[in-house]
């Protein structure tokens, strides 16, 4: 059987195997995946069984703590390592919580919730707390509320949600972003940098759960918006500059950003006038970026609601949106008799 391989990276789109075919071969697709990579590292001899440890995580992931999802990451380590690692906390052998036993885990998940510590666990029973360094090779879930991501020396393998293993990676598909970008009077080289510039903010405010506008000014010279302009403009190439200007997404209003990569302004306010386009069933954020961008050309605007996809916005119109058109079943045209046809 061929190798498959699943990406759930951060720094990577998924492009593999479709994921209705990874949810109807899930568990055991990635059961073999892992067994190759640990036959790689650890021989033929490993004592780690990885059915049950992939069924405890998923039972784990499933198991709620007064009403919470599990946060928190644990740590699968072949029993060869134990003895290598130090531990923060050890438990007793005659003591130690079983994997399979999941409402057990699941408390215990707490003690190391948003903290950079971990569960550990020899494939069968949890043996304690650790922190750094990690053994030279480990399988590790890291929980993270409703979903969670199955690793292998913390790279990423697949997602897992409501007991599946998945191959989405839970990052905004910014693909229209991207064509905009390409049908742009962009170089190729601004436009990559523009796109890991919007990418970084948009994956940012998804995941501290809150909304966000995004103005891409593709204009030579920046179109005049009002809002807390910067008399030095930010440079969102720098990596600190754009970790400053995601705590920014956080005011309301707008960052306005150049075709440059450079930051000329956040908490701006959108005007523009009334367009047939709008949506009353979206918020104020959606409904300013339609008119704004109807009033303005080479402005494109992404959108990031905290209930809702990322929204594309250009020319007064959601080119990410929806058709809601539905094909009729059957003919929609008056059948003519077959004597209309034949000449007499």
């Amino acid at each position: 059987m061929p190798k498959l391989q699943f990406q759930a990276s951060l720094e990577e789109p998924y492009s593999g195997i479709s994921g209705d075919f990874l949810r109807e071969y899930a568990t055991h697709a990635v059961r073999d995946h892992i067994v190759d990579e640990m036959n790689l590292f650890l021989g033929w001899d490993s004592q780690v069984r990885v059915y049950p440890v992939l069924d405890s995580i998923l039972g784990i992931s499933k198991t709620r703590e007064e009403g919470d999802w599990p946060h928190g990451e644990l740590v699968v380590a072949d029993p060869k390592y134990i003895d290598e690692i130090n531990f923060l906390v050890h438990f007793q052998k005659e003591e130690q919580p079983q994997l399979g036993n999941f409402k057990h885990v699941r408390k215990l998940l707490l003690t190391v919730e948003h903290t950079p510590y971990k569960l550990v666990s020899d494939g069968m029973a949890i043996l304690g707390i650790i922190g750094a360094p990690l053994p030279d090779f480990f399988l590790s879930a890291e929980f993270c509320g409703r979903h969670g991501f199955l690793k292998i020396n913390n790279h990423r393998v697949c997602s897992f949600s409501d007991g599946s293993f998945l191959s989405t990676n839970y990052q905004a598909n910014l693909v229209e972003f991207e064509e905009a970008l390409l049908d742009s009077n962009l170089s190729p080289s601004a436009g990559n940098n523009i796109f890991k510039i919007i990418a970084g903010l948009v994956h940012s405010a998804q995941h501290q759960k809150h909304g966000c506008t995004l103005v891409i000014d593709l204009k030579r010279i920046p179109v005049k918006i009002s809002g807390q302009t910067l008399s030095r403009h930010l440079d969102l190439n720098k990596p600190d500059h754009l970790e400053l200007a995601k705590s920014l997404t956080k005011l309301d209003g707008a960052l306005h950003i150049g075709r440059d990569g450079q930051l000329y302004g956040f908490a701006c306010l959108l005007d523009g006038r009334s367009i047939i386009s709008e949506d009353r069933a979206r918020g104020a954020r959606y409904n300013s970026a339609l008119r704004f961008t109807a009033e303005h050309d080479n402005i494109l605007m992404v959108v990031v609601s905290a209930d809702r996809p990322v929204s594309i916005i250009q020319g007064g119109v959601e080119i990410s949106g929806t058709c809601q058109w539905r094909p009729i079943s059957g003919c929609i045209f008056d059948s003519e008799p077959l004597e209309s046809w034949v000449k007499k």
